[in-house]
C-alpha cells in the first residue's frame, strides 16, 4: 500500500498552481510587486477574474495583497514555492538513478548495434 502524504498546505499550493493564469500571475509577481490591472492585462481578463485567481493564490500563502487607496498591490511569497520544490525534489534522486540505469542500457545497445554493424560490413 502506498503512503499518502498529508500536508493541507502543499494541497492548496498545488491546487493553486494548477490553473495556467495562476501560475502566469506567479511568473510576473516572481519580477516584483504589481497591481491587479497589471496582472489581468497581459491574461487579457477582467479585473474581477484576475481578483479571483489571486483570491486563490492568497488562500495558498502564495500571494500577499495590501491595498493603498484604490490599488491593490500583489507580491510574491517565496516560502510555500520552497516547500513546494523541497517535496518535488525529494524524487530527484530516485529519478536520477533510473535515468543512470537507462543511459546505461542504452550506450550498451549502442556499442551492440555498432558492434554488429561493423560484422555486416565487408
Amino acid at each position: 500500500m502506498v503512503s499518502v502524504d498529508r500536508s493541507p498546505r502543499l494541497d492548496l499550493v498545488f491546487h493553486a498552481l494548477a490553473h495556467p493564469a495562476r501560475r502566469a500571475i506567479v511568473r510576473q509577481l516572481s519580477l516584483g510587486e504589481r497591481n491587479l490591472s497589471e496582472l489581468a492585462s497581459p491574461l487579457k481578463m477582467t479585473f474581477p477574474a484576475a481578483t479571483k485567481h489571486v483570491r486563490v493564490l492568497e488562500g495558498a500563502k502564495l500571494v500577499r495583497r495590501r491595498i493603498v487607496g484604490r490599488e491593490h498591490l500583489c507580491r510574491l511569497l517565496p516560502e510555500p514555492l520552497k516547500e513546494a520544490m523541497m517535496w518535488t525534489g525529494s524524487f530527484r534522486e530516485h529519478w536520477e538513478a533510473r535515468f543512470a540505469v537507462l543511459d546505461s542500457v542504452l550506450d550498451e545497445m549502442a556499442v551492440e548495434a555498432q558492434s554488429r554493424s561493423k560484422r555486416k560490413t565487408p
